[in-house]
């Protein structure tokens, strides 16, 4: 018997096509998982009376980081991804603040873009991994004097009832942000309880001390060769202090009003962060839910896979099972890319206005911050040299 040419085509297509389906139903790969060590239930330790003024550290809290990918091994659409990770180093460092501040056993808490020498102690975090599903924090904390506090990573898992249940906000159905408790507040709370345990445990000579490094560490920032005695590096790295100016010397008081006056502006500076973090929470908390469900039918559909009901059968009911579930999961990844493109795009304008100027500087939130510092050291400088000028008089 003879087939003609066009049903020959016909049955090879099939035939191509049968193998192309089955090896992408049976070759979806397992992904490899990193053991995880979770933070689980931790209630946040609250003060229920104000810390002694010592222990009332100013605390930073810089944006964070995300690793960067490998040119290599970038897929398409992956810039899209990457976009939302750099939000994320915006976003998740206000949540971190918030804790702080509600656990009550600090100073002034606030989101900065790098590292001031006018705050107690720091915080700096790196986004290894967050999905919806897992957030994996590496986290580092040290003060003014160079001691390190914290260098550990914090990770949890969420589940899909811990997202608001609509994924569609309306005027009649809007984010109520006043009673959603965050998917990851563990680790949050863990962090902040951690920090406690170590300033516990310094006691208060040290922290005392401390306040004093701050203060000189902002005064050698402002006027590095009137300061440079303050302070000694000692054998371990640690800056500590080395001799103190006079309490009555008026270069002290200018040091302070500049403080002051920067106290002012990095408050000014995270308003606006914290404006950015208002603005994009809605969007935010809508995406994990999305990425959340992503990560879900994935598992679904290894799980599908992998079953000898599914995958062992060679009969066109199987095969067609298996085309519905390769095609639905690709219109899926596709949604799901152009979710996070909208998302991009839902977010920008907040972004723009969070590197627009404040109090008349120009250029990204980091560079009106430097140049704010930078103002403020030639304005010590003039005043000091009018100062000299008058005394001479």
């Amino acid at each position: 018997m003879r087939y003609s040419e066009g049903t020959s085509s016909n049955w090879l297509m099939c035939v191509a096509t049968s193998l192309l389906l089955a090896g992408c139903a049976q070759t979806i790969p397992e992904p490899i998982e990193r053991p995880l060590d979770l933070v689980g239930d931790v209630p946040l330790n609250r003060a229920t009376q104000t810390p002694a003024d010592y222990a009332l550290l100013e605390v930073g809290v810089e944006i964070f980081t995300a690793p960067q990918k490998e040119s290599e091994d970038y897929e398409i659409g992956d810039w899209v991804f990457d976009e939302i990770i750099q939000k994320e180093t915006q976003f998740l460092p206000h949540l971190l603040k918030n804790t702080l501040i509600d656990s009550n056993q600090w100073g002034a808490v606030r989101v900065i873009p790098e590292s001031d020498p006018s705050l107690d102690l720091f915080i700096r975090g790196e986004i290894i991994q967050s999905n919806g599903k897992t957030l994996e924090l590496q986290i580092q904390a040290f003060d003014s004097s160079g001691r390190e506090w914290l260098n550990r990573v914090y990770a949890d898992q969420s589940i899909q009832e811990e997202y608001p249940e609509s994924t569609r906000f309306t005027l009649d159905d809007t984010f109520d942000a006043a009673n959603f408790v965050e998917p990851f507040q563990d680790i949050y709370n863990r962090l902040a309880n951690d920090l406690v345990e170590v300033r516990s445990n310094l006691g208060e000579q040290v922290l005392t001390e401390l306040n004093l490094v701050t203060d000189m560490l902002y005064a050698k920032d402002l006027s590095p060769d009137t300061f440079a005695a303050s302070l000694q590096e000692t054998e371990d790295g640690l800056l500590r202090i080395d001799r103190l100016p006079s309490l009555d010397d008026p270069m002290i008081a200018r040091v302070a009003d500049m403080k002051y006056r920067h106290h002012l502006f990095i408050d000014t500076v995270d308003e606006y962060y914290q404006t950015l973090y208002d603005d994009i929470q809605p969007a935010y908390v809508l995406w994990r839910r999305y990425s959340i469900d992503q990560l879900t039918e994935e598992e679904t559909s290894r799980e599908e896979a992998g079953s000898s009901d599914y995958g062992n059968s060679s009969g066109f009911l199987s095969l067609s099972q298996r085309y519905d579930r390769f095609k639905w999961s690709k219109i899926f990844e596709r949604e799901f890319t152009d979710l996070a493109s909208g998302f991009n795009n839902e977010l920008a304008p907040a972004f723009l206005e969070l590197n627009s100027q404040v109090h008349g500087l120009t250029g990204t939130m980091e560079q009106q911050y430097r140049e704010w510092r930078g103002i403020l050291r030639r304005l010590f400088e003039l005043e000091n040299s009018d100062s000299a000028t008058d005394s001479s008089n």
